[in-house]
């Protein structure tokens, strides 16, 4: 596994406010939106494309283009969702699937209640998207379910991550191909399963705390 660490002015800046518990919830989902973007130029370097032949105003050129199949972007519902137009701003052209996973706040272990995508994930890369890589639990059943659909290429796409759920997808997902990016990896994790210093519960403070 690896992970990427975006270490760019503008994302730190973001990431600041983010952080900022005076932040409203529609600022939030805005600079979560606008980080997610800068987040995904990063996650998408290696992004596959193919040669293609092209007429400009003036002459004929080479240039690139996505490769087929088409690369999926994955939300992780519900905090997932706040991520998603801010990835597919860049990849407009990705198909985009769904997976529904909570996290039981006693054992901290993630179940999933809701899946909306191929079965067949052959040859994909694929893009997931949750906030934050706290414990892990969360992240390594929603890239297992990817694998087991025949993804090839995952990558992670977090606002957040602790060491301790990194060093929980090294171990569960060892010899994996999947990557991390975030704008940061924080201190630890508190008694509770939260990310310190963190930024709260993503999904709270994009869409408030009702159900």
């Amino acid at each position: 596994m690896r992970i990427h660490v975006v270490d760019h002015p503008l994302v730190a800046h973001k990431l600041t406010t983010l952080r900022d518990k005076r932040t409203d919830s529609p600022t939030f989902r805005r600079l979560a939106d606008e980080l997610v973007t800068l987040l995904a130029y990063e996650a998408t370097r290696d992004v596959r494309t193919e040669q293609v032949d092209i007429e400009t105003p003036v002459t004929a050129t080479t240039g690139v283009r996505l490769s087929h199949p088409r690369p999926m972007v994955v939300p992780i519902l519900r905090a997932g969702l706040g991520m998603l137009d801010g990835m597919v701003r860049l990849l407009p052209t990705a198909e985009v699937g769904f997976l529904g996973m909570i996290r039981d706040e006693e054992t901290l272990q993630a179940s999933t209640y809701a899946t909306r995508m191929p079965e067949d994930l052959s040859g994909r890369q694929v893009y997931v998207l949750d906030p934050m890589l706290a414990t892990g639990g969360t992240l390594v059943a929603a890239i297992r379910e990817l694998i087991s659909r025949g993804a090839d290429d995952v990558t992670a796409l977090c606002l957040l991550a602790a060491p301790e759920g990194v060093e929980t997808l090294e171990r569960e997902l060892a010899g994996a191909p999947v990557t991390v990016v975030t704008a940061s990896v924080d201190e630890r994790l508190n008694e509770n399963g939260y990310i310190v210093p963190g930024l709260g519960d993503a999904g709270d403070r994009m869409y408030g705390t009702a159900g």
